[in-house]
């Protein structure tokens, strides 16, 4: 009474073409995440790997806690690098976490 009938509509759904799409979606969103995300991580990755083969005793560093020191006695069997912060202080931290070389003579013009 109050609801009316619906009816089937007799065109139905497109044929092909769906698929079509959808691989190009696929395709477009991986190489949205390629150039977006994956390539500047590998990039960074690949720069923080050389500038731990590049340390070496003497350099001045900043570590990702915020220390600033310079390197005493490295030790490649197991990636820890002895740290001086000042004449009476060294830490040992692992090389992972060194984030920058600094330029010589960075320690005195603090």
């Amino acid at each position: 009474m109050f609801i009316s009938n619906a009816y089937a509509n007799a065109a139905g759904a497109p044929q092909g073409g769906g698929t079509m799409e959808l691989i190009f979606m696929l395709v477009v969103f991986g190489l949205i995440f390629y150039f977006m995300i994956y390539r500047p991580q590998a990039k960074r990755v690949k720069e923080h790997k050389s500038l731990m083969s590049a340390l070496s005793k003497g350099d001045e560093v900043l570590t990702n806690g915020g220390l600033i020191g310079k390197i005493v006695k490295i030790t490649d069997e197991n990636d820890y690098v002895l740290i001086a912060i000042n004449d009476s202080t060294e830490v040992t931290i692992k090389k992972d976490y060194i984030a920058a070389v600094l330029p010589k003579g960075s320690i005195q013009s603090l």
